[in-house]
């Protein structure tokens, strides 16, 4: 994650780059971000090229910037074994077996939830592909290309197949309805 205000002050990103409208929730509520893909990131001796990451207002200066731009995410950090020594100050890396896992490029624009045994819509992000088609935040996940699972993981993957077509059946004030989007590439 970047902040806004590191993004415009440095050339990080390509002005050309679109950027792609979403939502985060954390304990300071809901924030509106943007998606896109910087060039490269430099982490110690490793380098990551086409790297997704989140542009986010940082109102309550979460990276004290201009002092940090921004924050390291999991997608980064899941690919090394990492030990962190507090009182030497010290933290080593050591690539794992998700070094090398490609990126994830895709956007619906949606996010889920399982919440009291069922998946709820949560974020529909404004002029993404779930908002064209109709789907809404609230709208209850019925199945997702024929997935009547229930199973939020499965979902989820289906959901991350860049390019792909997508037919999701909700149910909505008690009626079942059924929308069809294709994912976007953000590459």
């Amino acid at each position: 994650m970047l902040s806004k205000d590191f993004a415009e002050d440095s050339t990080v990103l390509n002005k050309k780059r679109k950027l792609w409208a979403k939502e985060g929730e954390g304990v300071g509520g809901k924030i509106d971000m943007h998606l896109t893909v910087i060039k490269e990131l430099k982490f110690g001796p490793y380098r990551f090229r086409n790297v997704p990451t989140y542009i986010f207002d940082d109102v309550f200066n979460v990276t004290s910037y201009p002092y940090l731009g921004g924050l390291i995410g999991n997608d980064i950090l899941r690919r090394f074994n990492t030990i962190i020594n507090y009182e030497k100050k010290d933290i080593y890396l050591v690539p794992n077996s998700h070094f090398r896992d490609p990126f994830d490029y895709s956007y619906s624009g949606i996010e889920l939830y399982y919440v009291n045994g069922v998946v709820i819509i949560g974020d529909v992000a404004k002029g993404s592909p779930a908002e064209q088609a109709g789907l809404e935040e609230g709208d209850i996940v019925i199945a997702i290309n024929n997935n009547f699972s229930q199973n939020l993981n499965q979902y989820k993957t289906t959901l991350q197949a860049a390019a792909e077509k997508i037919r999701i059946i909700v149910r909505r004030n008690e009626e079942l309805k059924q929308f069809d989007f294709r994912v976007k590439n953000i590459l």
